[in-house]
């Protein structure tokens, strides 16, 4: 039986009609370390796939040492993909992504670098940027005693983590260090978050618009913000091969496709992938919906190739090539 185009997945009838679940600015009175307990608990109970070896390590950083994980999907050689886990800026850690990490890893066959960046509000940009930054050049500088390819590096984020690796990419240009893909699944990019899905799904869909504000209030820290933080106005000319994941019934649905039509007319080449019927997070709930791995593996085989594919905009699971803007 088909879903009715004006309601989201009947998978996440429970999730969304839990008040508990949604994401909203927490009142004063709690305590910021039970609030990630909380919501690190909920990711960290995902179904996760076997890979050939995880091996945790420790790289220097610049407020600190690093924690990150790896995942091999082959004890051979492989190219790499480094990754930027999603919560906001403000949860999120190697546990809560561990699931996804392990299911890109397979699908992409690279070996699959999780980075336990800073968080805000403790730690606001750009700490969690210098950070994905510096497990980056220890991957660089760690290619041969890691057996991974050094031609051939990724990287690729949810949500916040979106941001941090867009970010991290547009470093990379600036200093003429090479990837050769960026993965994006639903990206936190707008600070202004005045998009028609924003305002549309502010509420009832379990990422709300309070939560995003407190999460852009937590990331700018206090004072002037960072024009870097507004990745709506970067330069996207000469960025690698860009793969994108929407959700219909996300707040943050029109600025990752808006992103994507940037990067179009910026001549890089873009797929996009709108998944109809899901919200936020989805592809981090595989135990809700099989079209969570779906779009991990969609991302993966963009990823996967050698040789980057033909520009294209997308404008469902389908696949199907449509151009906009």
């Amino acid at each position: 039986m088909p879903m009715p185009d004006d309601a989201p997945d009947p998978a996440f009838d429970a999730l969304l009609g839990d008040p508990r679940m949604a994401l909203r600015r927490p009142p004063p009175h709690l305590f910021l370390t039970d609030l990630r307990r909380a919501a690190n608990a909920f990711q960290a109970r995902t179904p996760r796939s076997d890979v050939a070896a995880v091996a945790d390590h420790v790289v220097p950083g610049p407020g600190g040492p690093i924690p990150v994980r790896l995942y091999r999907p082959t004890l051979e050689r492989a190219a790499a993909i480094l990754f930027c886990h999603g919560g906001g800026f403000i949860f999120g850690n190697l546990d809560t992504h561990d699931a996804m990490c392990r299911t890109l890893s397979n699908a992409s066959g690279r070996t699959v670098v999780a980075v336990d960046y800073r968080l805000a509000p403790e730690h606001p940009f750009p700490a969690a940027l210098d950070d994905a930054q510096a497990a980056l050049e220890w991957l660089r500088r760690e290619t041969r005693s890691l057996d991974l390819d050094p031609d051939r590096i990724a990287v690729a984020g949810d949500s916040a983590g979106g941001h941090v690796a867009l970010g991290l990419a547009l470093r990379c240009r600036d200093e003429g260090v090479p990837l050769d893909h960026i993965g994006l699944i639903y990206p936190l990019l707008d600070p202004a978050g005045d998009s028609t899905s924003a305002v549309e799904f502010a509420q009832g869909y379990m990422l709300t618009a309070s939560f995003l504000a407190w999460a852009w209030d937590a990331y700018r820290g206090g004072g002037v913000a960072d024009p870097a933080v507004d990745l709506t106005r970067a330069d996207l000319h000469g960025l690698p091969a860009t793969t994108i994941v929407t959700a219909q019934f996300d707040p943050l649905r029109d600025e990752g496709e808006a992103l994507a039509r940037r990067l179009s007319n910026a001549e890089v080449d873009v797929a996009l992938r709108r998944y109809p019927g899901m919200i936020h997070g989805f592809a981090g709930l595989p135990q809700l919906t099989p079209v969570a791995d779906a779009a991990i593996a969609f991302v993966a085989s963009r990823i996967a190739p050698s040789q980057a594919s033909a520009p294209q905009l997308s404008g469902g699971p389908s696949g199907s090539p449509r151009r906009d803007g």
